[in-house]
């Protein structure tokens, strides 16, 4: 029997892109001769070449609401020669099922939304109730229609290597580290997720006073906020932000004694190397989407009456399911998880 094709048209987001290696994972163990492609924003790809099961990466230039009907066509067209059986659709967009079309893909896997009914073949109605997580709506779509979830699913696992990182460690200009390092990741794309700056500084301040060493991870988007978290706390952080690719801050990441996030992309990047995680949550819930980590791990949460209410800007206008959780607790969950680790 020939090994069959997949290809898994992935998310935008980092941290779907972190959960959606559960269904890698489980594509492989069903089908271990199987060849997975992913079809994913360049920014990405660093990402998926940490995932072994992951054969190809074919690459995406359609951003935001871009439809770009014609570019579509013409990569559904180009792709048609892979021969692919199946795709995935992680997105429930319409334009998601758009290129797996055009390229004759026998069976396109997704769930049911914004009327692309005729574009999928074997579609997928979302219970919420049966999969109350982001990795089990992944995962599901692995699995034969009307079949259960394996009660185990297979955790994301990223790889990462001495090699790079020595190398990036050398290019940086940071020592092999000698005291433990508490990594902080104070960005998420939804500003109302972001639990203040001057909370992290705190949580840094205390840290250093015990002898940690203190990294900032993030993008370019996240160097003002690294800039406020060491204003407030004199300068006493190593600021990554801006300096590495997805890849680089998976090793380096590697290296914490304990991550504290909010509920981000890097919250989930640092599940994946098996880092223990405080994760934060204020006006989402940690139910939907927790650190996925066989490692010691918080989720923190006021579960304020209001929250989680999703909202990109709090309704009522006080962000207090951010602001009431103040940096004593995150500071008595990095000592309570540092102590079984």
């Amino acid at each position: 029997m020939l090994s069959k094709r997949y290809l898994i048209i992935a998310a935008p987001w980092v941290g779907d892109m972190v959960m959606t290696h559960s269904l890698v994972q489980l594509l492989k163990i069903n089908d271990p001769l199987a060849t997975i492609d992913v079809f994913a924003l360049p920014n990405l790809h660093p990402l998926i070449k940490r995932m072994p099961e992951v054969t190809n990466i074919l690459t995406s230039h359609f951003m935001g609401g871009d439809i770009k009907l014609w570019q579509r066509f013409s990569m559904g067209s180009t792709i048609k020669k892979n021969g692919y059986d199946q795709a995935y659709l992680i997105p429930n967009s319409f334009k998601s099922a758009l290129i797996p079309f055009f390229a004759k893909i026998p069976r396109i896997t997704g769930y049911l939304g914004e009327q692309r009914q005729l574009l999928i073949n074997d579609a997928r109605i979302l219970d919420k109730e049966k999969l109350r997580t982001m990795v089990e709506r992944f995962s599901y779509l692995g699995c034969s229609k009307n079949t259960a979830l394996p009660k185990l699913l297979p955790l994301p696992k990223l790889r990462t290597l001495p090699n790079e990182l020595a190398a990036t460690m050398e290019h940086l200009a940071i020592a092999v580290p000698a005291k433990p390092i508490l990594a902080l990741c104070p960005g998420t794309e939804q500003k109302s997720k972001r639990w203040p700056e001057k909370y992290f500084a705190e949580v840094a301040l205390a840290k250093k006073k015990q002898g940690w060493d203190i990294w900032i991870f993030g993008g370019k988007k996240e160097e003002l906020l690294a800039n406020t978290i060491q204003k407030c706390s004199g300068e006493i952080c190593l600021n990554l932000c801006g300096k590495t690719n997805l890849a680089e801050a998976t090793d380096l990441l590697s290296l914490a004694k304990v991550v504290v996030a909010n509920d981000s992309g890097l919250m989930h990047l640092a599940s994946a190397v098996h880092r223990p995680v405080v994760a934060i949550y204020g006006p989402t819930s940690p139910t939907l989407a927790p650190p996925l980590s066989n490692n010691a791990t918080r989720s923190l949460s006021l579960n304020l009456s209001c929250a989680p209410c999703g909202k990109k800007i709090c309704p009522l206008g006080h962000n207090n399911c951010l602001y009431q959780l103040k940096p004593t607790a995150v500071i008595n969950a990095i000592d309570e998880i540092a102590q079984i680790n």
